[in-house]
């Protein structure tokens, strides 16, 4: 499948930069290696959208591999939004009002 197009929630780019901020304070390489992680997850959603199993609403979730972060996305007429960056054990569906 082919997206032809990719964007962010304003909250979702916000928690992505709130995330990094927070682990380069307390470790530059922790930091590069959560920002190589979620850029990984987004070009793998954007390989195959439909990887993942569809959850409440039609969002798909991918969680990064060595962080407890989750990429949380929604699939449009080929259009990719990604909704939220959210830490995946801290107030679960916070996200759930951004559609």
């Amino acid at each position: 499948m082919s997206v032809s197009s990719l964007s962010f929630h304003p909250a979702a780019i916000e928690e992505a930069i709130s995330a990094a901020h927070w682990y380069r304070e307390r470790s530059p390489m922790a930091a590069t290696r959560f920002v190589t992680e979620l850029d990984q997850a987004i070009d793998r959603i954007l390989e195959a959208p439909h990887r993942w199993p569809r959850s409440a609403r039609g969002t798909r979730k991918l969680k990064l591999p060595c962080f407890p972060f989750l990429v949380i996305y929604r699939e449009v007429d080929r259009s990719i939004l990604i909704l939220a960056v959210a830490h995946g054990n801290r107030r679960p569906g916070y996200w759930k009002s951004r559609f």
